[in-house]
């Protein structure tokens, strides 16, 4: 085993480790600490494959602007921080189940793909692909509509979390 595949493995195996803990810890800063543990795991994915853009986009982007944004709206709302009641219900076994059969649906989908063991095909020097990245972006035929209503459910949130915290 390489050095870059022990590598690989740590970081998912905190990644994962974080992420059990963002949905299982009864304290919400707490658990959006956690995430932004789990979001730095991605992002230290991305470089693992070569991907330093979208890691640089994961880290300012989701750590530096939307786990912030959390945070700051945790703490806006001044609710009780510590969650008093069961973190579990009745239902908690079939979900279990239910959860590792999708698992195992989907391992079995991917280990009989023909896209294993493929490679990324070479491109050329020419063409940058952040570039085409960023003519994706603002291009009217390709996703700048969801680009910006993702600003607008942001702005929208942030409204939302000042006018929740509004003393009356």
């Amino acid at each position: 085993m390489s050095g870059l595949e022990i590598i690989f493995l740590v970081v998912a195996a905190v990644t994962l480790s974080a992420a059990f803990m963002v949905v299982t810890t009864p304290n919400l800063v707490h658990g959006a600490l956690w995430l932004v543990l789990t979001l730095f795991g991605v992002a230290a994915t991305f470089v693992l494959l070569n991907a330093a853009f979208l890691a640089v986009v994961q880290v300012v982007v989701y750590i530096g602007a939307i786990a912030i944004l959390m945070i700051f709206a945790i703490m806006l709302t001044r609710k009780v921080m510590q969650d008093s009641g069961p973190q579990t219900n009745a239902n908690w076994i079939v979900a279990a189940l239910l959860g590792l059969v999708l698992f195992v649906g989907i391992a079995q989908l991917l280990r009989k793909s023909s896209a294993v063991g493929m490679m990324m095909p070479a491109m050329d020097g020419a063409a940058d692909p952040v570039v085409q990245l960023g003519e994706v972006l603002v291009s009217p035929n390709a996703y700048v509509l969801p680009f910006e209503v993702a600003s607008v459910l942001l702005l929208a949130a942030m409204i939302g979390a000042i006018v929740v915290a509004w003393k009356k």
